[in-house]
């Protein structure tokens, strides 16, 4: 036994999910303290007391708050009304996938209600196949419910901030960067603490029935994670086309044809633009992020609760990778308390250092944690599951995996700073080569890609190796968590990026002074780098994520070992490997034709509306939003069935064997074209805004906004756009989400799969 009793563990898991939860709310209050004038239906406008120390040359001040507020406004009913509608959608798709669950997992053994002896303690009876069949779809619906939860609680509070922060942009950079920051951390903690409080809940909830059936009632709860990942994908892909479509149309016609600036209010896709940036990166991120944090989580818990710690009943070890998560909570609150306290932002160039420091102050503070958390929790000796053996391992192996893990977090995501900040030689090379025009830009931007893989593999790759050799299975899936383990602090700084990107377009659309546009492109320009630290994270911990759930589904399916030379594995594997690019095809084509009709709409507007250019005429913003709406509606169905069915399709047709090759091929392929394409959306758009900036003698040489070596820019850009926010993020929820929906229904497939093999 650990020195945690299992009183102490009970109370101590739900009061720091608590505190997490309190936080938020602070941050939440302390970001509502800048008042917005409200718009109020009935009497026209009321304004409120706008705080502004310093006034504004010519603008009256209470005119531009009231347009912030209009504009805010908009971009929260948009964002809101295409949530709500892509929820419907989801909400059908739950309740048939539910069904799917219960009637593939009950026919396990033809929905007998009788015991059945367990599959790894053996000796003892376990509660009926139809118990977990029940139990894993009420663990999907939750998980599903809270991964909406979550994207739809960040995206209300990425809308409520962006044009607070924009107004504070007139008090000084260092004023808005901590509103945009606050907000940011609002999502996180609620994210991470929500994720822990109900999965808390249902093991508790669970373990009323199951009693000391502890392999059945972590075998069911592996359903949190499946529900949590399959509304992240659909979240992901709807919401990056939808952004996506928006901004590739306000760019192309925009600034190419009618070299107008960005978040021109003449420019009929600005609003659409702005709502994407909520429903995409925020709203699709969220759920992302927590899909990662239930399946890595699940994944622990299944392959402890059929080692020493399930079988001998102790709670406090079993709930490790939960006091972990609890330990991360409080961490992250003491850092964000540096960021916001601690340190004042005085100069533009001291944002992105600032943010990264957030990063590096949580990994090191982290790592004293998981120490504590370790040497408690654990007993100092004990035996895990490793495919069939029991493998010895000491409580100070655990903290070396989970440690691995959070510091190959931190690699991964310096490195995809050092390729994606234009602070930095790769990306001024990509700005550099817009000299020669858009082919050049676009041959230095894709290889950049490329290289910017190398060194994250290498640091997953060694995480994998000591996590595996230290604590078989278990190991990866705590390294795993180690990486996910400073999400509030990931998060916060990942959700500032799209805050600060809002808070430009509104800046612009009130028609602000220029230096207020200054401060609002410097904080986007970061937040551009920490959205791409963000995916780095996303990526890295889904590769870790779903090798765990390799491991766990591999024992669950009852395979022996996963032999490349036969036939059946390796057709898997090369299928598999395939599936990353017939994905990433079809996400990539509904962008490009969702971006064709929205590139019509606003010429077609430009044409027909007398006075937009001039900017005596307003132009018809709601049909945009209309166009993004329907098109990631109707094109987000396809790719989520293509992974969604993969795993049902090959288990139940070629058998576990199989599909071990399927997930294997796509975990391999999936993680590079992964990183690549992020990354390499990344550095266009910030060589883009390294060109528009001028920061140097270098930077002013490439033109001014309007030259040809910016078109050739914007151009690299808006090919990044789909690569960075559609195709590449929405790969680490396919690698992930196969996995674990292979491992809900690998007792269906170990029973019945393999149709086709029995056939021939």
């Amino acid at each position: 036994m650990g020195a945690l009793s299992e009183n102490l563990t009970q109370f101590l898991i739900p009061i720091a999910a608590l505190v997490g939860i309190g936080f938020a709310l602070l941050q939440w209050f302390l970001v509502s303290k800048v008042k917005v004038s409200s718009y109020d239906q009935s009497n026209g406008y009321k304004a409120k007391l706008i705080e502004a120390d310093e006034e504004e040359e010519g603008v009256d001040n209470l005119e531009v708050s009231i347009k912030c507020a209009e504009i805010q406004h908009a971009i929260s009913v948009g964002a809101t009304s295409f949530l709500y509608t892509e929820y419907k959608y989801l909400g059908i798709f739950m309740g048939v996938f539910a069904v799917i669950i219960f009637l593939f997992l009950g026919s396990v053994k033809g929905f007998s209600t009788e015991s059945e002896p367990c599959t790894y303690n053996q000796g003892n009876t376990c509660k009926p196949a139809l118990a977990n069949a029940a139990f894993s779809t009420i663990a999907f619906l939750l998980g599903a419910l809270t991964s909406v939860l979550s994207g739809f609680l960040g995206m209300k509070i990425a809308t409520y901030a962006n044009a607070r922060t924009t107004l504070e942009a007139r008090r000084g950079v260092g004023k808005a960067f901590i509103i945009a920051f606050r907000s940011g951390a609002v999502m996180g903690f609620l994210l991470a603490a929500n994720g822990l409080l109900v999965l808390y809940i249902s093991i508790n909830l669970f373990k009323l029935y199951y009693g000391d059936d502890w392999e059945g009632l972590f075998e069911s709860i592996t359903g949190y994670g499946l529900g949590g990942s399959s509304m992240a994908l659909f979240g992901r892909v709807g919401g990056g086309i939808y952004t996506k479509a928006a901004d590739v149309g306000a760019d192309l016609v925009g600034k190419v044809e009618r070299n107008i600036p960005e978040d021109d209010p003449r420019n009929p896709a600005v609003i659409a633009d702005n709502v994407g940036d909520n429903v995409g990166d925020i709203a699709g991120m969220g759920s992302d992020l927590f899909g990662s944090y239930a399946e890595s989580t699940c994944a622990a818990l299944f392959v402890a609760s059929i080692s020493s710690f399930g079988i001998n009943h102790d709670f406090t070890s079993m709930s490790y990778p939960l006091i972990i998560s609890s330990m991360g909570i409080v961490v992250c609150l003491i850092t964000t308390i540096f960021a916001t306290d601690m340190f004042e932002i005085k100069k533009v160039s001291e944002i992105e250092p600032s943010l990264k420091r957030q990063l590096l102050i949580s990994t090191v503070l982290m790592t004293a944690g998981i120490a504590i958390v370790s040497f408690l929790a654990l007993p100092s000796e004990f035996t895990l599951f490793d495919f069939g053996t029991e493998k010895l391992v000491k409580n100070w192996h655990l903290f070396f995996c989970v440690a691995i893990g959070l510091w190959a977090g931190l690699v991964i995501g310096y490195i995809t700073e050092y390729y994606t900040s234009n602070a930095y030689s790769p990306v001024q090379d990509v700005a550099d080569s817009c000299r020669t025009g858009a082919a050049t830009n676009v041959i230095f931007g894709l290889a950049l890609g490329y290289k910017s893989v190398i060194i994250p593999i290498f640091a997953i790759a060694t995480s994998i190796y000591v996590s595996f050799r230290l604590a078989a299975m278990y190991g990866i899936a705590m390294a795993a968590l180690g990486m996910l383990s400073t999400i509030a602090t990931g998060l916060a700084i990942d959700a500032y990026g799209p805050i600060s990107d809002n808070a430009g377009g509104i800046a612009e659309m009130a028609g602000m002074s220029h230096s207020i546009r200054e401060r609002t492109d410097a904080l986007d320009a970061a937040g551009n780098t920490t959205a791409a630290i963000g995916k780095g994270f996303a990526i890295g911990s889904a590769a870790l994520v779903s090798l765990a759930l390799f491991g766990a589904y591999v024992s669950r399916a009852g395979i022996e070992s996963v032999d490349v030379l036969t036939p059946k594995v390796f057709i898997g594997l090369i299928v598999g490997a395939m599936l990353p690019y017939w994905f990433s095809a079809m996400t990539m084509k509904s962008v490009g034709s969702a971006a064709l009709k929205m590139v019509e709409e606003v010429r077609r507007q430009f044409n027909s509306i007398p006075g937009l250019m001039e900017g005596t005429a307003k132009p018809d913003y709601a049909n945009c939003v209309k166009i993004s709406t329907d098109a990631s509606l109707r094109e987000m169905i396809p790719p989520g069935a293509l992974v969604m069915l993969t795993p049902l399709i090959v288990g139940t047709f070629f058998g576990v064997e199989t599909l071990a090759g399927v997930l294997a091929g796509s975990l391999v392929s999936g993680v590079q074209v992964a990183i690549s394409a992020s990354n390499t959306g990344g550095a266009w758009d910030n060589a883009k805004k390294y060109i528009e900036a001028g920061g140097s003698e270098h930077a002013k040489s490439l033109g001014p906004k309007g030259s040809d070596c910016h078109k050739a820019a914007v151009i690299g850009d808006t090919i990044g756009d789909p690569l960075k926010d559609t195709s590449g993020p929405s790969l680490n929820i396919l690698i992930k989400l196969m996995a674990v929906e292979s491992l809900v229904f690998a007792p269906f497939f170990a029973a019945h799969g393999g149709l086709l093999f029995k056939v021939l």
